[in-house]
């Protein structure tokens, strides 16, 4: 399962994944409880590709605060949801130091954090940091080629000055 493939559902406490699109909404299912049932188009609906965190410069995707968790807990699972204000404020103050401490509720820590278990229990984060690797390496080999066909256009202009001259 893909990240992109998450949603959040306004009023509903859980995490869903799109199983299908039906003519009047989504047909999804829970990632806690494997429950199914229909999402009308009135109902509001969010993409985790569209969800991110406000810091004090710009915002940072969901996603990429779920690879800074990731990284800060080696792999495994985020503190409690339920723990107290003020260790989940210093949790996300680790995380994300410069997140914007006034739009950044309490509430959206413990979503947060409850949302990256949850998925790091089922592990849609394993994948995700699976895709970040395999991205990193084929934009590696795509500048590697950049630079080869760089340098064989220089060489190349350099050969022709020679000529010319």
């Amino acid at each position: 399962m893909k990240i992109e493939e998450i949603i959040t559902i306004s009023g509903k406490p859980s995490l869903y994944q799109i199983i299908s699109k039906s003519n009047n909404g989504l047909i999804v299912e829970s990632l806690e409880d494997k429950k199914r049932f229909p999402v009308f188009a009135s109902e509001n609906v969010s993409a985790f590709s569209d969800i991110s965190i406000y810091t004090s410069e710009d915002s940072v995707p969901l996603k990429d605060v779920f690879k800074k968790i990731h990284k800060k807990e080696k792999g495994g699972p985020a503190i409690d949801s339920n723990t107290d204000p003020n260790t989940l404020k210093a949790y996300m103050g680790e995380i994300l130091p410069n997140y914007d401490k006034d739009s950044v509720y309490v509430s959206h820590i413990k979503k947060l954090v409850k949302w990256y278990n949850l998925l790091e229990k089922i592990g849609v984060i394993q994948e995700l940091i699976k895709e970040d690797k395999e991205e990193t390496k084929k934009e590696a080999k795509s500048n590697t080629k950049e630079e080869k066909i760089t340098e064989e256009t220089e060489n190349k202009k350099e050969k022709d000055d020679e000529t010319s001259d």
